[in-house]
């Protein structure tokens, strides 16, 4: 059977509300299609999905992996009133967050409702151009009571994502919420089926959890695998828009690529410096699939193949590719599907351009 486009993909697992620590119902429709495809997987105790594809023993095994979560937040107090504060959960951006739509994910079902935006005719000048912190906001789902609300399956700890949605726009690209990181779940579902009845190494396929909660929740799954060769697939900032231009030369639609260079200057120092055997690796795939290599370096950001690099008694040869996005952590953000159909097929070449001569020792 032959699985969607990595598009509708895309759009699919962009509309189920997955928030770090819940990403039951994503990892459902991600095993849905695995099992289309006709492929076992496994789940470990904290949620990430793998799919192993048996390959040469003389070849280094890889993982590849992208993050099934999204950021959002937990409910921290029903008021008496009826409304709802909330904890954040991931980097949400505080200035981007008034009169957001959101969807509070009960057990009784899924709630929609919006973060307050105080009435602009009450808002003084001094108001208009502050920015809220996120403790002082809060959420109306149109509740007239704590009891009421609590009825319905509102509780402290309720996970609450921003309202799916999907817009289609100009040429075919693509605004929706959590792209990052459900345009790589789609890529990477993709991918596994082009690698099918291919020569190759052992593929490990992880589809991880809480990465936007602590970049961890994949540890267990790298622990189990024990890769030599790690590739994280997750979103390059784009900086074609008139307030990305300094930061770089990752343009939308300008094709998949690699990071030479990510790191966090704020909280967990980490990063990722990649081997120099993959940067070489996907360069030269990237030539003979006669596609764009793009190349990122910045800080600000990071991903969970920081902890793994350093996992086992020699470490994890590492690389970062990724498909280049706008608007990250938004409610709404931009992929074009040619950069991830791109980023497919870089993959899959770079895979079976693995010899067992490639040098992974330094």
């Amino acid at each position: 059977m032959t699985l969607p486009s990595v598009a509708d993909l895309t759009v699919e697992l962009m509309l189920i509300p997955g928030l770090a620590g819940y990403e039951t119902r994503v990892s459902a429709a991600i095993a849905a299609h695995l099992d289309r495809l006709g492929l076992s997987h496994r789940s470990d105790r904290l949620g990430n999905l793998t799919c192993t594809l048996p390959g040469d023993p003389a070849l280094p095994p890889v993982m590849i992996f992208t993050h099934m979560d999204q950021l959002g937040f937990i409910v921290r107090k029903v008021e008496s009133n009826g409304l709802i504060r909330l904890e954040r959960l991931g980097g949400v951006p505080e200035r981007a967050l008034p009169a957001q739509a959101v969807v509070l994910c009960t057990d009784k079902g899924d709630l929609p409702a919006l973060i307050a935006n105080k009435s602009h005719h009450a808002t003084t000048p001094e108001e208009k151009y502050k920015v809220l912190p996120y403790a002082d906001l809060y959420v109306d789902a149109g509740f007239t009571s704590k009891a009421e609300a609590e009825a319905a399956g509102v509780r402290i700890g309720t996970p609450v994502t921003y309202l799916p949605r999907a817009l289609t726009l100009a040429n075919g690209r693509i605004a929706g919420t959590s792209v990052d990181d459900r345009a790589g779940c789609a890529a990477l579902l993709k991918l596994a089926e082009a690698r099918m009845g291919k020569p190759g190494p052992t593929l490990h396929f992880v589809w991880a959890v809480q990465e936007e909660y602590n970049l961890r929740g994949v540890l267990p799954a790298a622990t189990a695998l024990a890769p030599a060769i790690a590739l994280q697939i997750d979103l390059l900032l784009a900086c074609d828009t008139p307030d990305m231009t300094h930061r770089g030369d990752v343009t939308l639609g300008g094709g998949p690529g690699i990071s030479l260079y990510s790191f966090h200057g704020r909280g967990t120092l980490n990063g990722v410096i990649p081997h120099p055997a993959l940067v070489h690796l996907f360069e030269n795939a990237a030539e003979t699939a006669a596609l764009p290599l793009q190349r990122s370096a910045h800080t600000g950001a990071l991903t969970d193949l920081s902890y793994i690099q350093f996992m086992g008694t020699e470490g994890v040869a590492c690389l970062d590719v990724g498909f280049p996005m706008r608007y990250s952590h938004s409610a709404l953000e931009v992929v074009d599907p040619a950069d991830l159909d791109g980023m497919v097929t870089l993959i899959d070449t770079a895979l079976s351009a693995i010899t067992p001569d490639i040098r992974l020792t330094r």
